[in-house]
């Protein structure tokens, strides 16, 4: 009988801790810059069989075992700059700090771990979901024996990302969008731009046409239709937009300052509805993932479940980790009722979207995870339990941002982990090796979280642009986070416009269940819609032009790894070069602009 293949070694697991932190980094800024990330599960895996190719003993599993940490880093990165970012719209925070940026990081990522252990066996062996990305993968890892093409291209995707941002934020040789507005009638405000950001392509190539798509029909609501509405028969009757328009404001203004204002909480409304309809589909997923697991434990249900981490571990594990986070709260709130009623959400909530996120994975994928929606749904409904129990006490949206935040790291690490769990069934991999590298990319990539933030907060700015930082990273969905907060408490959120993009929400959802009654290729999650309407146009339009891209060349018949690779390149080059870039206040003179 052959001896096992070597998983957990040195290298392995030194390499795995390397790449989580690098990758963390990447997704960060893309993150605050464009709203989206992208699974890292691929390029992880063709760096490692790279450099695992200069030992003289490598093998399959050990490259799973790379992959699995560095994704993780990924997903902590979304998790974290989903939210923690409010903290600082909000005014809470100056800068990052690091505890308790690696408190909130490391206890929700490693809860991520932690709830889906149970959930493994009904999700990917008994109900064989696809899981996209896990799928990849694996197949990307059995090719491992010819790797060196597949670094040349990822290498060729970071040098052309690197060397456009250089030109762009360091040469400041053509500006980062291209934009213009006018007015149609006297009233009417339309707009139109793209970024021209080549790692935006890179995202677009990456989630394909489908989702493309509907991030510009999202857009496309949001600009072309609601703004030209609001601003034609609404606008005189919000004092703001009406000195604005009195005082000859630009279409360009006029139009952003309704999306800021009113329009993007049609998003909020969507992203809530499909949050709760994502925990809606899933609840008998949900039911029979505890049971499998329980009876997996109790050596009920076969030896394929034997190399799970003995559940007794996990429960307690769980229980332990909400000790730490309930005495984080309660140096926010400062009332024990209050801080253990807080804990109690977030175990509650957290599991919950931690299973959708793990099933959603198993069908969408990671990148396409409603880690958006599950967040707001949190959000609001911490806000309206904090507002009952404490009335409009000033630290209400901050401790509703922690709660979320906590959750948002959890369900991003579950979506991660099942992924990865996924990949590693189908190579034969040991799963609790898996569920280990998980944590230790938890643990090693939230160390290095607060510096990138504060990293960028300092190179750019988070948040709407400013004067004195006209570049600032926009942060959409920590925007959001902190608009729903602060407006539960301030009686300021706009719930008529909540309440459409509700009914926008529901729409999509019966035209995704009738396209999947016809069996159609083409879905329509809600979640892509609700991105669009709250993102910019321009990081819209640039996303799409990606996702056209892959279709075009997938109707070539050309390999699709090759073009996957080339657009994980270009999403690492420009965020790797685009931090030191803009950190170092390059200032050569402006040569071009438009």
């Amino acid at each position: 009988m052959s001896q096992p293949l070597p998983q957990l070694t040195f290298k392995a697991v030194a390499l795995g801790i390397g790449l989580a932190m690098l990758l963390a980094g990447a997704n960060a800024y893309l993150g605050l810059f464009a709203g989206m990330t992208v699974s890292a599960s691929i390029p992880a895996a063709v760096i490692s069989m790279g450099l695992l190719k200069l030992f003289r003993n490598s093998n399959i599993l050990e490259n799973n075992i790379v992959q699995t940490a560095a994704s993780a880093g990924e997903s902590l990165a979304a998790g974290v700059i989903f939210t923690l970012p409010a903290l600082i719209i909000l005014g809470y925070w100056e800068t990052f700090d690091y505890w308790w940026v690696c408190m909130i990081a490391g206890i929700g990522g490693l809860l991520g771990v932690l709830f889906t252990v149970p959930l493994r066996r009904s999700f990917i062996v008994d109900q064989g979901l696809i899981y996209p990305e896990g799928t990849a993968t694996a197949e990307v890892l059995r090719a491992s024996e010819t790797p060196g093409a597949g670094l040349k291209v990822l290498a060729l995707g970071g040098v052309i990302g690197a060397v456009v941002k250089l030109c762009e934020a360091g040469l400041r040789l053509w500006p980062s969008s291209a934009a213009g507005g006018t007015w149609v009638g006297q009233s009417t405000a339309v707009y139109a731009g793209t970024n021209l950001s080549p790692a935006l392509l890179g995202v677009g190539y990456i989630v394909g046409i489908n989702v493309a798509a509907l991030i510009l029909i999202g857009g496309a609501l949001s600009w072309y239709v609601a703004i030209p509405i609001y601003s034609t028969w609404f606008a005189t009757g919000d004092p703001v937009l009406a000195d604005m328009l009195n005082n000859s404001a630009s279409a360009v203004d006029v139009a952003f300052k309704i999306w800021t204002s009113k329009i993007r909480y049609l998003g909020v409304g969507a992203m809530l509805t499909g949050g709760l309809w994502a925990l809606i589909s899933v609840r008998s997923s949900i039911i029979n993932g505890i049971r499998s697991g329980l009876k997996a434990d109790q050596g009920t249900s076969g030896a394929a479940d034997a190399d799970d981490a003995p559940m007794a571990l996990v429960i307690g594990a769980a229980l332990v980790l909400t000790v730490p986070l309930f005495l984080l709260y309660l140096q926010i709130v400062n009332s024990v009722g209050i801080a253990l009623a807080m804990t109690l959400v977030m175990a509650i909530a957290g599991f919950l979207f931690s299973a959708v996120a793990g099933y959603m994975a198993g069908i969408v994928g990671s990148s396409h995870n409603p880690i958006s929606g599950i967040t707001i749904s949190t959000i609001l409904l911490a806000s309206l339990l904090l507002l009952w129990l404490t009335g409009s006490d000033g630290i209400g949206p901050t401790a509703a941002i922690v709660i979320g935040a906590v959750v948002c790291c959890a369900a991003a690490i579950a979506g991660d982990n099942m992924q990865d769990l996924k990949a590693g069934y189908l190579l034969g991999a040991t799963p609790w090796k898996q569920q280990l590298m998980q944590c230790v990319g938890v643990l090693s990539s939230m160390l290095v979280m607060a510096p990138i933030l504060n990293l960028l907060l300092k190179a750019y700015g988070i948040g709407l642009p400013t004067a004195e930082q006209p570049d600032a990273l926009l942060a959409p969905q920590a925007a959001l986070m902190a608009s729903v907060a602060e407006g539960v408490f301030s009686g300021n959120l706009p719930w008529t416009m909540v309440a459409i993009g509700a009914g926008i929400g529901i729409s999509i959802i019966l035209i995704d269940e009738w396209l999947a009654a016809r069996k159609a290729s083409f879905r329509a999650p809600v979640l892509a819609v609700a991105i669009g309407i709250y993102l910019p146009l321009e990081l819209a339009v640039p996303i799409f032009v990606g996702g056209l891209i892959h279709w075009l060349v997938s109707r070539t018949g050309a390999p699709g790894n090759n073009g996957m690779l080339l657009a994980a390149g270009l999403i690492t080059g420009e965020a790797l070069i685009g931090i030191p870039v803009s950190y170092t206040h390059l200032t050569l003179p402006t040569i071009y602009s438009v």
